[in-house]
């Protein structure tokens, strides 16, 4: 066997280690299923054999399956198919369960997704004193089930609310809270498991799981006759609705499956989650969450597209130029990662304040108990708030994160460049300045590149890595090495107006704009948005970032050559509003009032300022017109070679700015729609509501030759 080694010793108990030879981590495949169900066999008729330990060999237990195998069977499988293969992977669990001899799980590490389903289908499980040996059923995160058996044993150990709580959330827990809640029995040193399996196999157990027992009942099993049962499963319904909204088909998958499931025989309620867990498997959903938030942002992570050839930085010193809220965050995230950070601004309070905002988010971690003061003071050590630039000698990169003003960067870059190493290189922290233009004050442009982190940086995972036209690999390769030692997740984008991610964010807050302009009733702006998936409305969004400033980066840009920043319609709703001096939340109200004593809701002034039409679109549309508007600016910057592949687009467009998870991105909605449908949705969406919607020749030409954004799925 290549995945699992077997050993029976004179106690009569059998080690069955999980060691696959392909992978760094144990994963679900169809070799591995193969050789676990001859393995039991073996077991199962060996007379010597009294009990079963199955532990570990690597240094995690065992993950799920294979998330690469799952994206490439979309497609490919059909719904029959893919309930065969969760079949296969539950008769193999059931064979283990069902083998009259009793099994411990040694859980040595984490066991999470299929690991952790094959822990529950053993009669005992001990699990590993070690804060990484996290235990938990994820699959909801990437738009699946537990399709072995895992939401109904999960149902029937602890009970159906308890297990819809982690079922529906996904989250993993720790030893301690494995053992509270009860999904595990025992919580030892690493270095037991073996052992304290062993040991509860010497004290005879049965091999008999609870619900093979003639006439076991689930406590819910009598269902909605029991009045808190139907009100559980009533409320869980509407929390799923309100939380996944109807977008996200795993929640309510979940949900069915535990409901039809607890009524029935453990056999039957297997075959009902497969059904359950085939559906989700087919549909593009599940794909898309996985394709974008799990491989493309591992890939980037572990620098997919850092150049080849170019020895890694490892970052000892950097230098933060600004102190406001981005330097702040910036030099918070560097510190943790060991970095020393010398904090620049006007003045040392100033610099001082922005080290104060590192000093209130450990405040707060302390006080929940996440964090020591100890721990606290190390990181603080690090940052050295100052006026004075010149000791950034030995810095090995700079962050600008000065105002949003070319001659004040340019000021400070000068500045900076004075008192920097020879191969250090210069980072400006700019959302929408073009790089090209920044680099012009600088003495090695070569050396030059943006970095455009997201606010708060200590909660935002993006960076938009800018690439201006002089910048050299190297510059690119040492940015991206900073990025992955403060843990962030990279694209890299090419200069121009906005960037990607503002370019594209633009067109969701002015597509709300040109709808209030276009007479639609606000309230069914935002629900239109919140119902497509996004977290808030384009109005909301509007007032946190401000109208005054998308207005001034319209003006800026205007009248320059090749400016692709630019607003068909709304721009009259942006002038009034500033006019009538509600522009932003942080000006007393924008779109919404903000009562000190009440929550916030749309200003009643709004329809007096812009009149509602008598006949209003339904959701549908609404939806339409600001998802579309964001997936054909993202394909008219893969055509001008602002982005580069695919994976940055959709990367950039979820963790950027929350275009829905469940497209998969901005790019991988449109081959979700089908591009050739797609493209003829956009020509009545340009004859309705104006040429922003207009598909260029060069989308056209790839609706016609059926080409969409990533490989079809090979049947």
């Amino acid at each position: 066997m290549r995945h699992i080694a077997l050993e029976t010793g004179a106690d009569g108990v059998a080690i069955l280690t999980l060691n696959n030879a392909d992978e760094s981590m144990n994963l679900v495949s169809d070799d591995w299923l193969g050789e676990m169900n001859a393995a039991i066999a073996q077991l199962r008729d060996d007379a010597a054999v009294t009990g079963v330990v199955i532990t570990s060999g690597k240094k995690a237990f065992m993950a799920g399956a294979d998330l690469k195998a799952m994206v490439s069977a979309y497609g490919r499988l059909t719904v029959k198919q893919a309930y065969e293969f969760s079949q296969k992977a539950s008769a193999m669990h059931r064979a283990l369960e069902t083998m009259g001899k009793p099994v411990a799980a040694a859980l040595n590490g984490l066991a999470l997704g299929g690991g952790f389903e094959l822990a529950l289908a053993c009669h005992y499980r001990v699990l590993a004193d070690d804060p990484k040996a996290i235990v938990g059923l994820p699959e909801v995160n990437v738009g699946l089930l537990p399709g072995s058996g895992g939401t109904q044993r999960l149902a029937r150990m602890i009970g159906v609310t308890a297990a819809l709580d982690l079922l529906l959330t996904g989250r993993s827990l720790s030893p301690a809270e494995a053992l509270k809640a009860k999904v595990v029995d025992e919580v030892v040193p690493a270095s037991d498991v073996v052992s304290a399996a062993k040991a509860w196999l010497a004290t005879g157990p049965s091999p008999v799981r609870k619900w093979d027992v003639k006439g076991y009942a689930a406590p819910e099993q009598r269902m909605m006759i029991i009045p808190e049962v139907a009100m559980g499963f009533s409320v869980a319904a509407a929390q799923v609705a309100g939380k996944a909204g109807y977008n996200l088909p795993a929640s309510p998958a979940i949900l069915s499956a535990v409901f039809e499931g607890i009524q029935l025989p453990i056999d039957k309620a297997l075959s009902i989650e497969s059904k359950y867990f085939a559906r989700l498997l087919t549909d593009p959903v599940a794909r898309n969450i996985i394709r974008t938030t799990f491989i493309s942002k591992l890939a980037a992570e572990k620098g997919a597209r850092r150049p080849a050839g170019i020895p890694v930085t490892r970052y000892t010193k950097v230098g933060v130029l600004g102190a406001g809220m981005m330097g702040a965050g910036v030099a918070l995230v560097s510190a943790k990662a060991g970095i020393d950070v010398i904090l620049i601004d006007r003045d040392v309070a100033t610099a001082e304040k922005g080290k104060g905002y590192s000093q209130k988010v450990f405040a707060k971690l302390i006080a929940k108990g996440t964090m020591t003061q100890e721990s606290a003071d190390a990181i603080l050590s690090r940052i050295t708030p100052t006026d004075n630039f010149a000791l950034l000698e030995g810095c090995q990169m700079v962050i600008e994160a000065v105002f949003e003003d070319i001659a004040v960067k340019a000021e400070t870059t000068k500045k900076a460049e004075a008192a920097l190493p020879a191969d250090a290189i210069f980072a400006s922290n700019t959302s929408t300045l073009p790089i090209g233009q920044l680099a012009q004050a600088s003495a090695r442009p070569a050396q030059f590149i943006g970095t455009h982190f997201f606010s708060p940086v200590d909660r935002m995972g993006l960076v938009e890595v800018i690439m201006g036209a002089q910048t050299a690999p190297e510059t690119l390769a040492k940015a991206l090495d900073f990025v992955a030692q403060v843990r962030k997740t990279p694209i890299v984008v090419n200069d121009s107006r906005g960037f990607y991610t503002s370019r594209v964010f633009r067109m969701m807050i002015f597509e709300g704009v040109a709808m209030l302009e276009d007479g639609v009733e606000p309230a069914r702006i935002e629900n239109a948005a919140k119902a497509a998936g996004f977290p808030v409305g384009p109005l909301a969004l509007l007032d946190e970032v401000t109208m005054e400033l998308p207005v001034k980066i319209l003006e800026d840009a205007a009248g320059e050559e090749g400016n692709s920043y630019t607003i068909e319609k709304g721009m009259a709703v942006l002038r009034r509003m500033i006019a009538l001096g509600r522009g932003s939340r942080k000006a007393g109200g924008g779109f919404y009032d903000y009562p000190a004593d009440a929550p916030k809701h749309l200003w009643r002034g709004l329809t007096e300022e812009f009149p509602v039409t008598a006949d209003q679109p339904d959701q549908d549309e609404l939806k339409t017109r600001l998802l579309y508007a964001q997936a054909i600016e993202t394909a008219r910057c893969l055509e001008e070679g602002v982005i580069e592949t695919s994976e940055d687009g959709d990367l950039g467009s979820i963790l950027g700015w929350g275009f829905p998870a469940w497209t998969g991105g901005t790019l991988s909605y449109i081959d979700t729609v089908g591009i050739a449908a797609f493209v003829a949705e956009c020509d009545r969406l340009a004859q309705l509501y104006g040429a922003r919607f207009a598909p260029s020749d060069w989308l056209r030409a790839r609706a016609a030759r059926g080409e969409g954004f990533y490989p079809a799925p090979v049947a």
